[in-house]
């Protein structure tokens, strides 16, 4: 495998990559607390803040890999009344919309990054709290970017990048629709 097609797949991973590892480190962490508190009566005070701080960051990720596999929550029943052009048409332009809405938050966090104080810190960790912020920016900035790779997919390679859910949900449907049709004809030949 080339270097460069390696780089391009943990970059097209990356959310991925970095859920898994807040999720595996979280939960030893928590586990290492509970160990703690119940095998040694000692509590560990700096973790559940950090845990708390792991799962805003993981939450955030995940709301990016989500956007990547164009899994985010949407109400998409019109488009299916809809010509097929007309729907495309309508789901670029809502896409569009939650970009310009990212890009403005982008832009709104950034500021509130420069301008936050940086003696303004955590309770237990002492970090100063703009830097945990900084998911913000971040996290709106990848969002930004999977949905302009998700339309692009869509839109110019003619690709059309599905929930997975979405199409399992779309099988048994059309699975059930098929097996309703098999005993309708029983019924009426048999």
């Amino acid at each position: 495998m080339k270097p460069a097609s390696t780089l391009f797949k943990i970059i097209d991973n990356l959310e991925n990559y970095i859920c898994r590892t807040l999720l595996a480190l979280f939960v030893v962490i928590l586990f290492a607390q509970i160990l703690s508190r119940n095998l040694f009566n000692h509590s560990i005070s700096w973790t559940e803040e950090l845990v708390t701080y792991m799962f805003v960051w993981f939450a955030f990720f995940g709301a990016s890999y989500a956007a990547k596999l164009a899994a985010h929550n949407r109400v998409t029943f019109q488009f299916k009344f809809m010509p097929r052009k007309v729907a495309v048409g309508l789901e670029a332009l809502s896409d569009l919309i939650w970009v310009g809405f990212n890009s403005y938050f982008v832009y709104l966090s950034v500021i509130f990054f420069m301008k936050a104080n940086v003696f303004w810190k955590s309770q237990t960790l002492g970090i100063p709290m703009k830097y945990l912020y900084l998911i913000l920016p971040i996290a709106f900035t990848l969002m930004t970017l999977r949905v302009l790779q998700v339309n692009y997919y869509k839109l110019v390679k003619g690709i059309d990048i599905r929930d997975p859910e979405t199409e399992e949900l779309d099988k048994i449907i059309h699975d059930s629709a098929q097996h309703d049709d098999s005993q309708l004809r029983e019924r009426v030949h048999g």
